[in-house]
């Protein structure tokens, strides 16, 4: 599961604005427990002069991350504590890059932005049929169902998530 956020100063967006923020983004949280693209997220705020925030449990090796700008916030073991630990840091206008769809419904709605390692951005007006589309799958499974588990992750992947992840940044997560 992998979160990342972002933080920055801009105006208030005109209203309607899909995820409503006030402020701009200030700080990029990474929920860096197996994220494919915490390098490219970096980047990305680092050309920006944002702030990041890394956070995962014990078990991951966050220290090949740290530099200026860069902090390392490391939780204990334990079914979403780095999710948990992330949302509880989160203000409004931050984002949030992160495989979960319920840490992208609790971040828009505390203000903030979502966007999946894939570049997929989470929007208010749709968060609530993905979450009842993922309890759906969940029962389904549980029942002993099967369900097609994502695709491979590509280079590809990883280059739509850079520029949507500029792409949100510039324009204000909205």
């Amino acid at each position: 599961m992998a979160l990342l956020a972002v933080r920055a100063r801009r105006p208030t967006p005109p209203s309607g604005a899909a995820i409503g923020y006030s402020r701009r983004m200030t700080t990029l949280f990474i929920d860096a427990d197996a994220c494919p693209v915490t390098r490219e997220a970096i980047t990305v705020a680092r050309s920006r002069g944002l702030s990041v925030m890394l956070v995962a449990d014990s078990t991951q090796n966050l220290s090949k991350f740290v530099r200026p700008g860069v902090e390392a916030v490391q939780v204990t073991t334990g079914r979403d504590s780095a999710d948990f630990a992330i949302v509880e840091r989160l203000s409004p206008g931050d984002v949030v890059v992160t495989q979960d769809i319920g840490v992208a419904a609790m971040a828009i709605g505390r203000g903030a932005g979502a966007i999946s390692p894939r570049g997929r951005i989470f929007y208010k007006a749709t968060i609530d049929i993905e979450l009842e589309v993922r309890h759906a799958e969940q029962r389904h499974r549980r029942a002993g169902g099967r369900t097609g588990g994502p695709s491979p992750f590509r280079d590809e992947d990883r280059e739509h998530f850079t520029e949507q992840l500029e792409r949100l940044i510039d324009q204000g997560a909205h």
